[in-house]
């Protein structure tokens, strides 16, 4: 998987459409990952003790891999992701700037 926790991406589609954040969780089973404090879903709560109340919380929900672009640190543009081996390292490269990420 070219993206990985705590790389700033921005969101090509949906309701956030635009915005960008920084990922907190990669799912690569399922192909997804959770940004923080964007795609917002309610999620309700059951009551845990009797005469409490039960809530609704919003909580960040999945967004599929397709549908967000990483954010190069140097050049700050939405790029795809390549890669470079020197020697026996192999890390990620920026395709616009060709910065290492």
């Amino acid at each position: 998987m070219k993206i990985k926790k705590n790389d700033q991406v921005k969101i090509l589609v949906g309701k956030d459409n635009g915005k960008t954040g920084k990922i907190s969780r990669v799912l690569a089973s399922e192909k997804k990952v959770v940004v923080d404090g964007l795609n917002l879903i309610k999620k309700h709560v059951r009551p845990r003790r009797e005469g409490e109340k039960g809530q609704r919380i919003e909580v960040a929900g999945k967004i599929d891999i397709s549908n967000i672009m990483l954010v190069c640190p140097k050049c700050g543009k939405a790029t795809r992701v390549g890669y470079k081996a020197v020697g026996k390292n192999k890390f990620r490269i920026c395709k616009k700037c060709n910065a290492e990420l």
